[in-house]
């Protein structure tokens, strides 16, 4: 192939793509690929479709009772849920099907908003290693016989000599009275997914002649958050939008039990460039427990209420969002910056980020009420889980904030959120 005819093949190679660019913003193209494949609707609630293709219509093609369709001018019609189930729908130009779309209706469900100030009591499912500790023995020499027999910072340990142990004040004990009559400890240990055992032979410390491991552990972890949503049917609750780590390790706490508490905002550290606020509270009354923790995820704390919430800014239940629905724009956030009253703050959403599967980081958002930028300067710690509104309905929770700019940071869908806490809102479940 000669010159001239590598610059005509490259020539019509350019030109062929430049029509395909152009082509994908006609109108025609461009309102094609602006139809839905997947409707997702909840029983109460109907979306509207505008389709500004030139004599198209839209013809139910299956499940007649599922939905009903109401037809508009300008190519717009409405879709009506009648019953949870599933439809199959057809866009179609004069009487050529051009896109087939699939409707799923869901159960109503409506949800209160927190934005309440929680304490958080965590126990762990056993004794969490934070650390190592060299023990000096008879003969002036230093070791630490967990660490010799690969037990690492982080792992969780769940056994001793067959026994469950979730008490770190148990363990001093255990291992002395093991020492003292020669023995061995066979210790199970969870590490990631993997369940490991191994045997390890405590040594006498020469500072307080006790028998020990050399080991820092820890059974526990406490502090504060907020509260997201509960529902007034089932009491389950989710908090925090994010999970509970070992401040030491930053490991996951897997939890054995915990419960959420009622707390109050006692001051505020504003938050400012480089340097993080905090919320400063503390917990109410120890004694009385809000609700137990069940779960301990990525995307938050999840369990069930055993009392009413205080502090409701909201009388009924409110809509939850799909996560198509969450638009940039106007929203709110609901939190406590003084007290244990909740107040309603303008935020922006700045950038929705579309993900097809969950992440905590689902959306940027920016602190425009002059009220909290005033208190706080914007996102602070302990606001996590504060839930987002948008057009009335709970489209999300705070989850983090931008250390170099502290009015703005991330937040999380409520879908994923409910996904954790066992509502499927992706999937209709198939009656068994």
């Amino acid at each position: 192939m000669d010159d001239r005819q590598r610059e005509k093949k490259r020539f019509w190679s350019v030109l062929a793509i430049l029509l395909l660019l152009v082509l994908a913003y006609t109108p025609p193209v461009y309102n094609y690929a602006s139809i839905p494949s997947e409707v997702r609707l909840m029983l109460g609630r109907s979306k509207e479709l505008h389709l500004s293709i030139p004599a198209s219509t839209l013809g139910t093609t299956d499940q007649q009772k599922v939905i009903s369709l109401e037809h508009h001018p300008s190519h717009t019609f409405t879709i009506q849920p009648r019953q949870t189930g599933e439809a199959n729908l057809q866009v179609k130009m004069g009487d050529i099907p051009i896109k087939n779309l699939h409707v799923q209706v869901f159960p109503e469900l409506l949800l209160y908003p927190g934005g309440q100030s929680i304490g958080v009591k965590l126990h762990s499912a056993g004794i969490l290693v934070v650390g190592h500790k060299q023990i000096l023995n008879h003969r002036g020499e230093s070791s630490s016989p967990a660490k010799e027999a690969n037990i690492h910072v982080g792992d969780l340990i769940t056994k001793i000599n067959g026994k469950t142990i979730r008490e770190a004040s148990a363990l001093g004990k255990i291992v002395d009275e093991a020492g003292r009559a020669g023995k061995s400890l066979q210790i199970e240990f969870i590490r990631g997914k993997e369940k490991l055992n191994v045997q390890v032979t405590p040594i006498k410390d020469e500072e307080d002649q006790r028998y020990k491991l050399g080991l820092y552990v820890r059974d526990s972890a406490a502090g504060i958050g907020t509260l997201t949503f509960y529902d007034p049917k089932t009491k389950r609750y989710g908090a925090l939008g994010h999970v509970i780590s070992d401040q030491d390790t930053q490991k996951p706490i897997s939890v054995g039990k915990g419960s959420i508490l009622p707390s109050t905002v006692t001051s505020v550290d504003r938050g400012e460039q480089g340097k993080p606020g905090s919320i400063r509270a503390i917990f109410s009354d120890e004694k009385s427990s809000m609700g137990n923790i069940e779960k301990n995820s990525p995307f938050g704390i999840f369990g069930k209420l055993n009392s009413s919430i205080p502090h409701l800014l909201y009388r009924e239940p409110i809509p939850v969002a799909f996560v198509e629905e969450v638009k940039e724009g106007p929203a709110e956030i609901l939190t406590v910056v003084d007290g244990d009253k909740v107040g309603k703050y303008s935020i922006e959403i700045v950038n929705v980020i579309r993900q097809r599967y969950p992440s905590t980081k689902s959306m940027i958002i920016k602190v425009t009420d002059p009220r909290l930028l005033e208190k706080t300067g914007g996102i602070v710690q302990g606001m996590s889980g504060s839930p987002i509104i948008q057009n009335g309905k709970l489209v999300g929770a705070v989850t983090h904030v931008f250390v170099n700019d502290p009015t703005q940071g991330y937040g999380l869908f409520i879908e994923w959120m409910l996904e954790e806490a066992g509502y499927s809102l992706h999937q209709l479940k198939k009656a068994s």
